[in-house]
């Protein structure tokens, strides 16, 4: 019989209980039974003012929720001064049949050689000389997860997984390369124009609670937990502040248009990069895939995982202050909605899925819809319906939606629409031109 990883059999057994009628263990999978709420207004600042013009969101009331999901939701990273070192181990091999050109590089936050470090895996599209727009985002088990590739560096740090994805104890091994190639198609992402980068999320912060002993909180002071209480960022936090070095290395990459880099992520990388797209606007465009509770999905609904089981079986991803909510989602001052507004007016887009009830598909949905009056007052298309996609369709402006179907995954299809979203917001018209022929 495999061994799974803890993490795998816990989301395992969330899935099953997913199954379960909902009065069997005190979770809501029936829309019948949501409580009813109010949703916290983008468009009303904590005086009262309604906010009305593009000035008054950008100069105060989104300082005013950046500030808010700082303090209650996610954490803050403290300010400091890090000297990344930069070693570009592999500068441009030939990959993918000749399609792309495989970089490999280290970056190494801080000069001691115990410095953490993130490795960075590029491909780049090889019929394009000119700098491209770029997809990035973390991986769950290692650069070499993403293609079955024995040139690909394999992952040294602690990682989640099961030995049938070719983890033991934690460390992934030669027989995990390319496990997660369906979840990155590299080479149809190239052949469309557009750089893919990845790191391994433990590179920044192992995801298990560990008092944050490990990964870069020991950067940022003292890692035991009791410097970690209230308003201290967590793992996601963490994650999101690696991402932003990423972006770091990219404006000094000749080959990647930094101003044209989409941040995307599946489930909890998916929070990530939400609150990444949310606090650093360097990023074009922010792509969520199924990430659900402390994603895109509504608390107050209280559907599929809520704020008290997240802060439960996760207690290291979000700041201490986040769990006051438990059980208490009414009392939050921000909802999802108002972290997709954080990122207007640059595209963004949320993607469901049918099977996926824990992360609550109709509460992702109607935080798009909840977000839209911010797009608009800031110009833009917003979202252009205010009706649910069918299932594998999917709505696209400014904002975009879908819900595929089948489960908690990242599939093909998300990666259609994705690169249609992309296309439509970093290509030049001509470029669009000369792919529709």
């Amino acid at each position: 019989m495999q061994k799974n990883s803890f993490h795998e059999c816990l989301y395992l057994w969330m899935i099953f209980m997913s199954t379960i009628p909902s009065s069997a263990h005190g979770q809501n999978y029936e829309e019948a039974k949501v409580p009813e709420y109010t949703l916290p207004d983008p468009l009303v600042a904590e005086d009262g003012e309604s906010v009305r013009t593009a000035d008054q969101w950008f100069s105060s009331r989104r300082k005013e929720i950046l500030e808010l999901f700082r303090r209650e939701v996610y954490g803050r990273i403290p300010p400091t001064t890090v000297s990344p070192q930069l070693n570009v181990t592999e500068q441009g091999t030939p990959a993918l049949d000749g399609s792309a050109l495989r970089r490999q590089v280290t970056i190494r936050l801080g000069e001691e050689p115990s410095s953490p470090k993130i490795d960075l895996l590029i491909y780049y599209p090889a019929h394009i000389t000119k700098a491209t727009p770029a997809f990035v985002g973390l991986n769950f088990i290692g650069n070499q997860s993403i293609q079955a590739d024995p040139q690909i560096k394999l992952c040294e740090n602690w990682t989640i997984g099961g030995e049938h994805e070719g983890v033991v104890d934690h460390r992934p091994t030669e027989a995990s390369r390319g496990k997660k190639a369906s979840r990155w198609p590299v080479k149809e992402i190239v052949r469309r124009g557009y750089a893919v980068a990845t790191a391994h999320c433990g590179d920044l912060d192992p995801d298990f609670d560990d008092s944050f002993k490990n990964g870069v909180h020991a950067l940022f002071g003292n890692p035991s937990q009791k410097n970690h209480d209230g308003d201290s960022g967590g793992t996601i936090a963490a994650w999101s502040w690696g991402l932003s070095r990423i972006m770091d290395y990219f404006e000094h990459d000749a080959k990647i248009d930094h101003r044209r880099v989409a941040v995307v992520g599946h489930s909890r990388l998916g929070k990530t990069a939400l609150w990444t797209g949310a606090r650093d606007p360097r990023f074009a465009a922010v792509i969520s895939n199924n990430s659900g509770c402390g994603g895109a999905a509504l608390s107050r609904r209280q559907f599929g995982e809520t704020v008290e089981a997240i802060n439960t079986n996760f207690p290291h991803w979000f700041c201490t202050n986040f769990k006051t909510y438990n059980r208490n989602e009414s009392a939050l001052p921000v909802d999802q909605h108002m972290l997709l507004s954080l990122i207007a007016p640059r595209p963004v887009y949320v993607a469901s899925a049918t099977e996926d009830l824990w992360a609550d598909p109709q509460g992702e949905f109607l935080a798009v819809l909840a977000a839209d009056p911010v797009y608009k007052l800031l110009g833009t298309e917003g979202f252009p319906s205010t009706t649910k996609p069918k299932p594998d369709e999917s709505t696209q402006a400014t904002m975009g939606y879908h819900l595929r179907t089948g489960p908690h995954d990242v599939r093909w299809y998300d990666w259609q629409q994705y690169l249609d979203f992309a296309d439509h917001h970093f290509q030049s018209t001509d470029a669009k031109k000369k792919k529709r022929k």
